[in-house]
C-alpha cells in the first residue's frame, strides 16, 4: 500500500496485519490521513474510490457531495454577483466522505469501525508531528487561518504554528473519531455530531441544514473503462474528470506516438489541452442533464472562446491499497482547496471544504449551481487490469492535473518503470493556472530537455518549477505480478509504499 504521509501507511499496514483487508486499510489510511494532512483532507470533504472484489467486479463510490436543498443560483447571484468566491461558508457543500468509507467497506471490509478509527482517534488526542506539507500549508494559508476562531485554536495557538515536527493536537476531532467509530457514519450525519457542525455552520450563515446532511447518500456505479492494448483502464464517471485520463491515453494508442513523454511530448501536450476544454465546457452532474462519461469520451473539443476554469490547484490525497485476498482499492479524498473552505467547525473539529467554488453561476452551464446537484469534481481514482486480473493500483492528487499525472504514472509503467521509479519521474501538466489563454505547460526543472524542446516547438509557453514540486501533484502506485507486490510513494510528498 501507499499514502503521502509515512504515519497514515504504517495505520494502513496495520489493519493489514491484523487481518483486514485493502477496504480496512483504505479507510483507516484516509482517516489517519484526516489528522496528519489536514490541510488536504478532513471529514469534511468528498471521497471517490474505486474496488476491486475478489470476485473480479469493479466498482465506483462517488461520495461527492451536493449543494443543499435551500442553495438555489439566485441565492448566490445576489450574494455573490456572477461567480461563486473561492473559500467562506457559501463554497462548503455536504460533506460525502464518511458516507464514502460506510459504502465501501459494505464491499467486504473484514474489521469494524473502532478499528479502523482508533489509529486515527489516538493521533489526533495525543498529537502527529507536523508534516513538512503542512508547515508550508500552514505558513501559505496563515492570513486565511487568522480569519477564523476554529483554525486560530488549533493550528495558530502554538507558539511556532510552521515548525516541522511540532505535535498538533487536535482533541475535538479525537472526540468526533471516538463518536463515529461508537455509531458509525449515521453519527456524522445523523447524530449529535451533525447536530453540533450543521449548528455551526448555520450560525456562519451555511444553507445546510440538518435535512441535508441525513438525507446525502453517495453513489455506487460502474467504473467508466476504456482497453489500452492488452490493459484495461478503469475510473470514476462524471462529474468527475476521469473521462479525460481515458482520452489522453486513447491519443497515445491512436497515433501511435513512439515516445509521449519525449519527443512526442508536445502532441500529448496537444491531446491534454482538448480534454481541459471539453471539461470547462461540458462536465457536471449528469443527473442534471450533463453529458455521460460516453458523451464527453466522444465530445470534440470545444471552441477556446470562452472562459476558462480557473479553479486549478487541489489539495488532496490519494491512497493505493491492493491486499492478497484479491480486493483493491483507489481511493481518493480531498478538501479541495488547502485548509477547503477556510472553515473549521470548533465543537467537532472538522474542517470544511471549499468544492461549492467549483459550481458556476451561469445559468447556460452545465455545471451551474443547483440544490441536491453536485459540482464538477476533479477527483479520479485509478485501477488497471490485465487478463481480468489488477495489474495496478494508482492514485494521486494535483487537482485539474490529476488525469495528466495518472497518464505520465501510467505509461511509464507500461514502458517497464517500477512504481517508485513511475511516480519521482519529472513531470509536466498542461494549462498552467494564471496565464492569459490557459496554453501554458508547468515544467519540473528536471524534466528531460527533449520533453521540454517538444513542448516549447509546439507552441506552448513554458513555466518552470523547482523539481519535485507540490504542485505537479502526489502521486502513489502499486503493482501486482506474479511475483507478489511492488509498490512506489511520491518523493513529493511525506508519505511511505508498505507491503506487509
Amino acid at each position: 500500500m501507499a499514502s503521502p504521509h509515512a504515519a497514515a501507511s504504517e495505520v494502513g499496514a496495520r489493519m493489514l496485519r491484523a487481518g483486514g483487508n485493502a477496504i480496512d486499510a483504505a479507510i483507516a489510511t484516509a482517516a489517519a490521513l484526516c489528522v496528519a494532512y489536514p490541510s488536504m483532507v478532513h471529514l469534511g470533504g468528498d471521497l471517490v474510490a474505486l474496488v476491486r472484489t475478489p470476485d473480479g467486479a469493479i466498482r465506483c463510490v462517488n461520495a461527492t457531495g451536493t449543494a443543499p436543498r435551500g442553495q438555489t443560483r439566485e441565492r448566490l447571484a445576489e450574494r455573490h454577483g456572477d461567480a461563486l468566491p473561492l473559500r467562506g461558508i457559501d463554497t462548503i457543500t455536504v460533506p460525502g466522505a464518511v458516507r464514502g468509507w460506510e459504502a465501501l467497506a459494505a464491499f467486504g471490509g473484514r474489521l469494524g469501525w473502532a478499528d479502523r478509527l482508533a489509529p486515527a482517534e489516538r493521533m489526533a488526542r495525543e498529537g502527529v508531528p507536523v508534516a513538512p506539507a503542512i508547515a508550508r500549508g500552514i505558513e501559505r494559508g496563515r492570513p486565511m487561518l487568522e480569519q477564523d476562531a476554529g483554525f486560530r485554536e488549533v493550528f495558530l495557538s502554538h507558539p511556532e504554528p510552521a515548525r516541522v515536527g511540532r505535535p498538533l493536537v487536535q482533541a475535538a476531532l479525537a472526540d468526533t473519531l471516538a463518536r463515529i467509530a461508537a455509531g458509525g457514519a449515521d453519527e456524522f450525519y445523523s447524530g449529535d455530531v451533525a447536530r453540533r457542525w450543521v449548528a455551526g455552520l448555520e450560525a456562519l450563515g451555511s444553507a445546510i441544514a440538518p435535512y441535508d446532511a441525513a438525507a446525502y447518500a453517495p453513489d455506487v456505479v460502474d467504473p467508466l473503462s476504456a482497453k489500452h492494448g492488452d490493459r484495461t483502464v478503469h475510473t470514476s464517471p462524471p462529474n468527475t474528470q476521469g473521462y479525460s485520463l481515458l482520452r489522453a491515453m486513447r491519443a497515445v494508442a491512436d497515433a501511435a506516438w513512439p515516445d509521449p513523454l519525449g519527443r512526442d511530448a508536445g502532441a500529448l501536450v496537444d491531446a491534454f489541452l482538448a480534454s481541459n476544454d471539453v471539461r470547462a465546457a461540458l462536465l457536471g452532474d449528469p443527473r442534471f442533464g450533463a453529458p455521460d462519461g460516453a458523451a464527453l469520451l466522444a465530445a470534440t473539443a470545444p471552441s477556446r472562446d470562452r472562459d476558462l476554469d480557473r479553479h486549478a490547484d487541489g489539495d488532496t490525497v490519494g491512497v493505493a491499497v491492493a491486499s492478497a485476498d484479491g480486493t483493491a482499492v483507489s481511493l481518493i479524498q480531498s478538501l479541495y482547496y488547502g485548509f477547503g473552505s477556510g472553515i473549521l467547525e470548533p465543537s467537532t473539529g472538522v474542517i470544511f471544504q471549499n468544492r461549492g467554488a467549483s459550481f458556476s453561476l451561469d445559468p447556460a452551464s452545465p455545471n451551474v449551481v443547483a440544490p441536491g446537484k453536485r459540482p464538477r469534481h476533479t477527483l479520479m481514482p485509478v485501477l488497471v487490469t490485465r487478463a481480468d486480473d489488477v495489474e495496478y493500483v494508482s492514485s494521486c492528487m494535483g487537482g485539474q492535473g490529476q488525469p495528466q499525472i495518472h497518464t505520465q504514472v501510467l505509461l511509464r509503467a507500461f514502458a517497464g518503470a517500477s512504481p517508485a521509479e513511475a511516480v519521482a519521474a519529472p513531470r509536466f501538466i498542461a494549462g498552467a493556472d494564471g496565464d492569459d489563454d490557459g496554453r501554458s505547460v508547468s515544467v519540473e526543472a528536471d524534466l528531460d530537455p527533449v520533453a521540454r524542446d517538444a513542448i516549447a516547438a509546439a507552441g506552448h509557453p513554458l513555466v518552470e518549477v523547482p523539481a519535485r514540486s507540490d504542485g505537479h501533484g502526489h502521486a502513489h502506485l502499486v503493482r501486482i505480478d506474479a511475483d507478489g507486490f511492488t509498490a512506489g510513494t511520491d518523493p513529493r510528498a511525506d508519505g511511505a509504499a508498505i507491503v506487509v
